[in-house]
This record gives C-alpha cells, structure tokens and sequence, in this order.
C-alpha cells in the first residue's frame, strides 16, 4: 500500500494516525440529523464547526442512504449538493468527499471543487462511475453493500462474511484499477450497517485486519449507528456519541485509517488517545 495520498496539497500519511471524516448531510430524511443541514448556511456553519473540531475531510451526501430511504431523482441530489459545495468550497481548505452513487452527480461535484467521491455502492449502482472517477483524477471510497438503501436488510444472509467483503472490494479494486483509478487513490470500507445485521456488524470490527491484505486504506463508518443504539438500548441517535468512541476505538485498534463521524469534537478527542495508544510512532 502507498504510505501516503495528497489531497487538496494536504499529506493523508496512512499509519501514522487516524483521520476523521465529518459527515454533513444535507438531506431532511437521514436517521441520524436529517433536516438540520439541508440550507446553504446552516450546512456551512456546520463545516465550519467541523473544522475548527479538528475534522480532516468532510463528507457531503444529498442523498440519504438510511435502510428503507426513498430514492431521490438526479436533479434533486444535484440540487442539494451543489448549492452547499458552491457555498462551502470558497470558505473551507480541507478536503471535501461527496457521498454518492451517481456518476453525474460524482462529476458536477468535482467541478464544482469536491476532492474525493465516496460511493456506497464500491462504484456498481452506476456503470460510469468508476471511468468517470478515472477521468476526474480524484480518489475514491469504495464500500461494500447487498442490494440497495430499500432491500438491503433482507439481504444479510451470508455463508461467510469477511470473505464476502473482501470478495467484493477486491473485485471492485480491480475494476477502478482498470478503469484507469490509480492503486493508491483507492479507499476500502466494509460497509457497517449497509446489509448487516447486529452480530455481523461486531464481526466486522472483530475482522478488520483481515481487510487490510487488500493494501488500502480502510475507512470506517460506525458513527451513531443502530448496532450501537441496540447495545445501549438508546433509540435516539444522537444519545449514542459514548458507544460511538467505543466503536472508533475498536476500529482504530483493528486498523482503520478514516472514522466517518458526526461528533468530530469528541472523536477527535478519542483518535489522540487511541492514537497514542496503538501507534508506536504517535
């Protein structure tokens, strides 16, 4: 694996420490803070927020993929990224990711000044994806899933599920590889929640290093998620910030390289003391 990726003339060094993804959605139906950052203003108060928490990237989605979430139309998610990026861009340097499947929208973000596409599909939901990321020179975050957001959690039925994973992500791998994506623009998550069930979201943490053969950055996305929320028996997502520095600190320790987060003031907090911790060179 490449030690390193510069985005944005920032040095993403893997290893060295973990880096945190702040997650704004800019939708009104995602589980977790749907509808709170869905206008150009209160979504760059929130990334400015962000980064004064000590966010290293940012993760901007129009289109929820909570189970059960309706499909939105193109011109819908378009809408509702670019009138944020077009906001936010002049006003933050960090780097920022768009979350979505569609290669029309993946391009159109990058033009308008997006660094990173992050496609919870591993780039299958869309055929152009993964020649439009090539052509875009930017990296991308390809995920593991079953189905889609609406069928997912009928499909959790595996006969083994890290190989399963790793199945998928290397075919997917190899496809951007041959799309024309450079090896060490390629980021890996094994999809926590995304056709998983509650043991098979444990097993993944678990499992982690297993992931790594697949010598790319792992990220992981545990942040408030409905695995912990059954733990602690907390039904409110946004109660669930101490269960999610449990679940960051079992990522990092099994070598996750990216938390995607909402709480990036309190997991920031946790990735310096796991940092500390794990990393002998901390």
């Amino acid at each position: 694996m490449s030690k390193q990726l510069i985005i944005r003339e920032r040095c993403f060094i893997w290893g060295q420490r973990t880096y945190l993804m702040g997650i704004l959605n800019v939708t009104p139906d995602s589980f977790s803070d749907g509808g709170l950052f869905n206008t150009a203003s209160t979504a760059l108060t929130q990334a400015q927020a962000m980064v004064a928490a000590g966010a290293d990237m940012i993760d901007i989605g129009g289109q929820s993929t909570r189970p059960g979430a309706k499909q939105i139309t193109l011109t819908e998610e378009l809408d509702r990224v670019l009138s944020v990026l077009q906001v936010i861009r002049p006003e933050i340097s960090i780097p920022i990711s768009v979350d979505t499947t569609r290669a029309n929208v993946a391009k159109a973000a990058v033009e308008a000044g997006a660094d990173i596409v992050n496609d919870i599909s591993g780039g299958t939901f869309d055929p152009e994806m993964l020649a439009t990321v090539s052509h875009l020179d930017v990296p991308i975050i390809l995920m593991h899933i079953r189905g889609t957001p609406q069928t997912m959690q009928q499909q959790t039925n595996y006969q083994d599920l890290i190989q399963d994973i790793y199945s998928f992500l290397s075919q997917q791998k190899k496809a951007a590889i041959a799309a024309g994506i450079k090896q060490n623009k390629i980021i890996i998550d094994p999809g926590i929640g995304f056709a998983k069930n509650y043991e098979q979201n444990l097993e993944i943490f678990r499992r982690l290093p297993s992931l790594k053969m697949l010598n790319c950055p792992i990220l992981v996305g545990a942040s408030r998620k409905s695995f912990i929320g059954n733990i602690l028996n907390q039904p409110n997502p946004k109660a669930r910030v101490w269960g999610t520095a449990a679940a960051c600190c079992a990522a990092i320790f099994n070598g996750a390289d990216i938390l995607r987060i909402h709480d990036v003031s309190e997991m920031r907090d946790v990735s310096l003391v796991a940092d500390a911790i794990y990393r002998q060179s901390a």
